[in-house]
């Protein structure tokens, strides 16, 4: 490797070559991935790996992706990791001599045959990302051997015009065209259909759920003889006002504000009975007085989303993907085995990080790792005999953040599933009860990450706005279960009887904060508080049966 210093203190990698043959030099793919590729990646928003020891990375796949004289590469990594597994990333990439295109967001600094240039991510090059979307909407998948671009049916683009990369970057990459389409990159790859695509691909084929973004097309890499790896989705650009959690964390900072300023009793608001189903015109008077309706009215509105998707993925009868199924033994194993060794993972995650908590926190550690007896015991208390509804396929993440609100109507993405499960485990099918979990696990967090970040300007000390968030967030529930249920009722799909949703949501509820527990005590700690207090008034509910 070169000695050539670069300004920034990194180094111009020198190799004999061009940059269509540069794939094939040896050296350039072994400094690559010892040399060059670690620093980067870690940087990078997609890569989900920070917490882990990077012990070696792989190239196990590249391929060309070129139009006339435009010639870029796609490569797929192995990251390999000291605690004994694999993650694989996507990376497009192309080599740029005219910096100003890409200012300082490069991988390397290279010199290619005495040209001296940049290694950067494709995606930054308006040219890469015309050239893929021109191929979509060419639509032949047999034309670029083992890369297949896809052209969906309901796609009515009639060309390029304009591209951008979205602002904000998460776990993939997401370029919206014409300002009419989005174009998803999946950056974490499997070697399996995404279920992001998939799930995107059947709502729309069918188009029997219309509050989601339209599946547009999508391209896909022949990995080998019998597996492809989903490199990318596209999808119509739904216009929305931000996503529910933006909308709701909103919505509940003025309803505090309100609460505090009429400063009622608190011991005169009531909650609704545990998993009680409230109709809309039954919420008491003296939570409407702070709490407008219209915010009721919202969450029976994703409430019937919601309803309205599960019963779309719950009525197909001939694609086995996607065909309802009843709960037996084989699926209680898995779900046992899953939870079990993830709440012990929780259990070692509390003890070991217990010293960053204080206060509340640490109290509600205490409770938990002084309950994880009945905790286990009620993970490994499902019986599938006594249940008597059908699993689906869900949508397996849903909290508000995976909600789109344009005039107080709801658009439901990322279809991809729970970020710490493999791709298996993703297309699982649940009980659609999980992804109601979810969402009310999510309300929660609105509720008490409002508390949180604004506690010094309501008036009320701690305990009493605690005891405001668990009426409000009752009557969230309420009013959900009320519009949920009759919604799926009436189409009958089969979610079960009263004692059977209470029983699957009880038990999910658990289960999602459990879940959330280990992102916290991981990412931030401080907030570790939000799922500890959900476990435990879980555990505490005394009406339950």
């Amino acid at each position: 490797m070169s000695n050539d210093s670069y300004g920034d203190g990194q180094f111009e990698v020198h190799y004999d070559t061009d940059w269509k043959n540069l794939l094939e030099e040896e050296r350039f793919r072994r400094e690559l991935c010892e040399n060059i590729l670690e620093s980067y990646i870690l940087n990078q928003r997609w890569y989900g790996g920070k917490a882990s020891a990077l012990k070696y990375i792989e190239i196990i796949d590249d391929f060309p992706i070129e139009r006339e004289n435009d010639l870029f590469y796609g490569i797929v990594l192995e990251v390999n990791y000291k605690e004994a597994f694999v993650q694989n990333y996507f990376l497009p990439i192309a080599f740029v001599t005219d910096g100003s295109l890409i200012g300082d967001k490069y991988i390397t600094p290279i010199k290619l045959n005495g040209v001296s240039g940049f290694l950067v991510d494709a995606l930054l090059l308006e040219s890469f990302r015309k050239q893929i979307f021109e191929k979509i909407l060419e639509g032949d998948k047999f034309k670029y051997k083992e890369v297949a671009y896809r052209r969906g049916r309901t796609n009515d683009a009639k060309g390029y015009e304009s591209s951008r990369l979205m602002g904000v970057e998460q776990s993939n990459t997401s370029i919206i065209y014409n300002e009419k389409y989005i174009l998803k990159i999946f950056r974490r790859v499997y070697v399996d259909e995404n279920p992001d695509y998939e799930i995107s691909k059947y709502l729309t084929m069918k188009g029997i759920f219309t509050n989601t973004p339209k599946y547009l097309g999508s391209i896909t890499l022949r990995f080998s003889n019998k597996n492809v790896i989903t490199l990318g989705l596209l999808q119509a650009l739904v216009p929305n006002q931000g996503d529910a959690w933006e909308y709701f964390t909103h919505e509940l900072k003025g309803i505090f504000d309100e609460i505090s300023k009429q400063h009622p009793d608190v011991h005169t608001l009531k909650s609704t009975r545990y998993l009680e189903q409230l109709e809309l015109s039954k919420i008491p008077d003296n939570i409407l007085t702070w709490c407008p309706k219209l915010f009721f009215e919202d969450v029976a509105q994703i409430a019937m989303r919601t309803a309205q998707m599960h019963i779309a993925l719950g009525s197909e009868r001939s694609n086995t993907a996607f065909t309802p199924q009843a709960f037996g033994n084989d699926y209680t194993v898995w779900l046992k085995n899953r939870l079990i060794y993830q709440f012990e993972n929780r259990i070692n995650l509390v003890e070991n990080n217990i010293y960053k908590l204080d206060g509340l926190a640490l109290e509600l550690a205490e409770e938990l790792l002084r309950n994880k007896k009945i905790i286990r015991k009620q993970l490994l208390d499902f019986d599938e005999d006594k249940l008597k509804s059908e699993r689906l396929r869900i949508h397996g993440d849903y909290h508000l953040g995976q909600i789109l609100v344009q005039d107080h109507d709801f658009y439901i993405i990322d279809f991809e599933g729970e970020p710490e499960s493999t791709i298996r485990d993703r297309k699982v099918k649940q009980p659609p009860i999980k992804d109601i979990a979810g969402i009310f696990r999510s309300f929660n967090y609105a509720i008490y990450a409002t508390i949180f970040n604004n506690e010094s300007e309501f008036n009320y000390c701690q305990e009493e706005l605690f005891k405001i968030a668990e009426v409000l967030y009752s009557h969230i529930v309420g009013v959900f279960l009320h519009t949920y249920i009759n919604e799926v009722q009436v189409a009958n799909l089969n979610i079960g009887y009263i004692k059977e949703i209470e029983f699957l949501l009880q038990y999910c509820l658990l289960e999602k904060a459990v879940y959330e527990l280990g992102y916290e005590l991981n990412a931030r700690p401080t907030w570790a508080i939000i799922p500890l207090k959900g476990i435990s008034n879980i555990l505490n509910q005394q009406n339950y049966e």
